[in-house]
């Protein structure tokens, strides 16, 4: 038979081979770490040398962000009656422009035809209290009544109606 088998023979030969085999398998992953480390740990800091700390750079993190484009409003102050654009841009625009839910479309008369019969107070009492799938003044509760009834009234006349701008009656 053939000695093929015994032919295979290691690197290592003698016991002092053995031992720096052990020793680099333990120091060269260590040596690689530290130097990894010491490269990560290396990027100069910011900080003490920066702006960060300025007394603007400060105030500019603890500002509000209630700040940012917020107005307050007096609530004791007279209230500003919107007009009837306005209010169909806030509140009606999202579904009488696309027709959302059924509502007719504003500018189409075929579809504001039978509601412009039923007459102004109607229209106005419907849009107030709310009929069908349309909420109670258009969603926004804060809106008054007037405005509402300006806001009908933009509608309907792009629609073919020949409505009047509602008065205000004083309070």
């Amino acid at each position: 038979m053939s000695d093929a088998h015994d032919e295979h023979e290691s690197v290592i030969k003698t016991p002092k081979q053995l031992i720096a085999a052990i020793v680099a398998g333990f120091a060269i992953p260590i040596i690689v770490i530290v130097l990894l480390v010491l490269y990560v740990g290396g990027t100069p800091k910011i900080g003490a040398g920066s702006n960060a700390l300025s007394p603007e750079a400060i105030a500019a993190r603890l500002k509000p962000v209630a700040d940012e484009g917020f107005t307050l409003v007096d609530a004791s102050a007279p209230r500003q009656l919107k007009a009837g654009a306005e209010i169909y841009n806030a509140a009606c625009v999202a579904c009488h422009a696309s027709g959302a839910a059924g509502a007719p479309k504003m500018g189409d008369s075929g579809a504001w035809s039978k509601r412009i019969a039923q007459g102004y107070d109607t229209l106005v009492s419907h849009a107030i209290v709310g009929i069908r799938g349309m909420p109670a003044k258009g969603g926004n509760p804060a809106l008054d009544d007037v405005e509402v009834a300006r806001a009908v009234v933009h509608m309907a006349n792009a629609s073919g109606a020949k409505f009047k701008e509602p008065e205000v009656k004083a309070k």
